[in-house]
């Protein structure tokens, strides 16, 4: 019985080559995925008004001066009052909400202006 020319020849492909593709693809998945950033952690002050949001079963939200929307992720009871004033110190939070209004933030400081 005779064997196939290329019988253990890895489909045509030069032994050591096939590996090496592989290890690079693999290289190049890992250095990308590494070179996503997110804005987690990222600070952000000012001032702006307490809003009540009437969407996803309704939640209070910051409008700042600045025209930006914020959703507290732990707003404290004692602010959630719609049109209040208020000075507020935020940090982003990478995740994902129901609520898909404004950018999600966990309060630093807060205060009534």
């Amino acid at each position: 019985m005779a064997q196939a020319p290329n019988a253990g020849s890895m489909h045509g492909v030069m032994r050591g080559q096939y590996p090496i593709r592989w290890i690079l693809i693999i290289i190049g998945a890992v250095l990308a995925v590494g070179c996503v950033t997110t804005d987690e952690g990222t600070t952000i002050s000012g001032t702006g008004t307490v809003r009540y949001i009437d969407l996803e079963g309704g939640f209070y939200g910051i409008v700042g001066d600045d025209g930006a929307d914020y959703l507290p992720l732990d707003l404290d009871p004692a602010f959630q009052q719609d049109g209040l004033r208020v000075r507020y110190s935020l940090e982003k939070a990478d995740v994902a909400t129901i609520q898909q209004w404004g950018t999600p933030v966990r309060v630093v400081a807060i205060e009534r202006i």
